[in-house]
């Protein structure tokens, strides 16, 4: 499922307990056992830009992985506009910076909704995965939950230039990206690549499913689908 903006085409406060149906109950309570089994565990090889990031500048963020409750479950991705300043024309999580005051759940809902009118009262909130240091300078909290399927959802053009949906086992599964490396910053720079259906994933975003795969690996999701 693709989306373009108007400008292309027409197109608590840690858990929301909203009923869409009996098979998100499903999905969501399972997907939650999931996440709570990978989270109790150490993991080693995490990702993270922090070597890279700028000295005095680490602003908060936070970015919603939303799965859709689907027999095959995907994930929500956007396509930032080409002229954005940071990451412009990236694919990404809806997300961004969190506001004085605003816990990370808040900031990823409200994103959400800005960016493409998804409906706040309509995620499941699982929780918190790891946090990622960009070498950009934010601190980037993902926020994993549970939206019914099919959404109408609307790109704000100045914050989405498209949208698609990807498998979220095709995201999960380790031997699907290519590793690359590229020098910046005066070192040797390592990151993950995938294209999916024209849509380059890489960067921030890529790394970020990358470390949610080690607490949730593909093997664990099949169980949940």
């Amino acid at each position: 499922m693709i989306g373009l903006s108007p400008a292309k085409a027409q197109s608590s406060p840690s858990f929301l307990l909203v009923e869409h149906g009996e098979r998100m109950s499903d999905l969501f309570n399972q997907l939650s056992a999931a996440f709570v089994e990978g989270h109790a565990r150490d993991v080693t090889g995490l990702l993270s830009d922090a070597r890279f990031a700028e000295a005095g500048r680490s602003t908060p963020a936070a970015v919603l992985i939303a799965v859709t409750d689907r027999p095959d479950p995907g994930v929500i991705l956007t396509q930032r506009p080409r002229d954005m300043r940071d990451h412009p024309g990236q694919v990404a999580f809806p997300g961004g910076k969190i506001d004085p005051g605003e816990e990370a759940v808040a900031a990823a809902l409200r994103e959400a909704e800005e960016e493409l009118a998804l409906p706040r009262e309509s995620v499941r909130v699982i929780g918190l995965t790891d946090e990622y240091q960009t070498g950009t300078g934010f601190c980037v909290t993902p926020v994993l939950g549970v939206v019914p399927p099919d959404l109408e959802l609307a790109a704000s053009p100045v914050e989405v230039e498209a949208w698609f949906e990807a498998p979220l086992e095709l995201l999960l599964t380790r031997s699907n990206w290519t590793t690359n490396e590229v020098f910046w910053r005066g070192a040797m720079r390592r990151y993950l690549e995938m294209d999916y259906e024209g849509f380059r994933i890489w960067g921030v975003t890529a790394a970020i499913i990358a470390n949610l795969s080690l607490r949730i690996s593909p093997e664990r999701l099949r169980d949940v689908a």
